[in-house]
């Protein structure tokens, strides 16, 4: 069961879990396999799933009333993916939930969770700092965004992430970055890394 290592080794990267807890929470996941270009979770919808990305690349994208895309996240293997704010709040996600190859994932529902979060400290708190832990990653992004140029931003996604570019489509990197698909070319080409 590599999957359920991974997943082990991820979450109980923030905390160790007692052995009832462990056994709990990792029952509560089942395996969930999607097609390339398959809307996991539709902008309207409630996230239902805490998933864990096993294989492939997925995207988190924000549609607006024009059809104007603006991806904010990308997820590929080992990490969390998901809608995490309507997953955590029960409410309809403002984002769709897409993925971009074949993709291959552990979930988790969200009763589930929940319980096991309520009724095992250590689930809760590993679960509070992976929000954390996201949060930060995106208000770090957010300074990324305002304050960097072009050519800083190419440089920090490939310093954070090396293998983006062999993973994801340059035209969506470069709707991640902000920058003009022509423009992200040319940083291809000429950026030193």
């Amino acid at each position: 069961m590599h999957e359920f290592d991974s997943l082990k080794k991820a979450i109980e990267h923030f905390t160790p879990f007692t052995p009832e807890a462990a056994a709990e929470f990792y029952n509560i996941w089942s395996k969930h396999r999607v097609k390339r270009k398959e809307i996991i979770t539709a902008a309207g919808d409630v996230e239902k799933y805490l998933y864990f990305v096993i294989d492939g690349v997925q995207r988190i994208v924000y549609q607006d009333d024009q059809n104007r895309e603006s991806t904010l996240v990308f997820s590929y293997a080992p990490s969390f993916g998901g809608v995490i704010d309507s997953f955590f709040l029960q409410k309809p996600s403002v984002y769709y939930f897409e993925a971009l190859t074949p993709s291959a994932f552990l979930r988790a529902p969200f009763e589930a969770v929940n319980q096991c979060a309520q009724k095992h400290h250590c689930v809760s708190e590993a679960l509070r700092l992976g929000v954390i832990q996201a949060f930060s990653g995106l208000l770090e992004r957010m300074v990324e965004l305002q304050c960097f140029t072009s050519e800083e931003k190419f440089k920090q996604l490939l310093k954070r992430s090396p293998h983006i570019l062999t993973l994801v489509p340059h035209k969506y990197l470069a709707n991640y970055l902000g920058i003009d698909a022509t423009n992200f070319s040319k940083l291809i080409n000429s950026v030193r890394i």
